[in-house]
């Protein structure tokens, strides 16, 4: 087992939960001071619903890397890692940049649809799998 996998996903989902959390009840309470706008919030959601998602598909792919051997598969694997990181990444940062009062945050904004790539990316690995095993068959 490569537990080295496992545990990056493992913290992954628990990242996603702490941030739900935080996102939930702490940000929540911050919009009627102006810290943060209700766009933000909903940001911050996306953010840790995307997180949340592809680190489940990462545990899917982990799964499924057990029982079949494809280059493909470890792509869409490190594409959902680097989405994580970009694309939730970014807008945990943008969304939350009021609170630290670093306007200088929004170069950031670049960085999440190139991390919406990845994610795509990811997919489209997976489809080929799908297809590589048909045209195999």
């Amino acid at each position: 087992m490569n537990t080295k996998k496992l545990t990056i996903i493992g913290l992954l989902g628990a990242i996603a939960v702490a941030l739900g959390a935080l996102g939930a009840h702490f940000l929540k309470n911050k919009l009627s001071t102006g810290l943060i706008t209700p766009d933000q919030l909903n940001g911050f959601d996306t953010a840790v619903k995307y997180q949340m998602y592809h680190t489940l598909a990462m545990l899917g792919l982990f799964i499924v890397s057990k029982y079949h051997t494809h280059t493909y598969i470890k792509w869409a694997y490190n594409c959902f890692m680097i989405g994580i990181v970009m694309f939730s990444g970014s807008l945990y940062f943008l969304c939350t940049r009021n609170l630290f009062g670093a306007e200088w945050l929004k170069v950031l904004g670049p960085i999440t649809p190139i991390g919406g790539l990845f994610f795509v990316a990811g997919w489209i690995f997976i489809a080929l799998v799908g297809l590589k095993k048909e045209n195999n068959q």
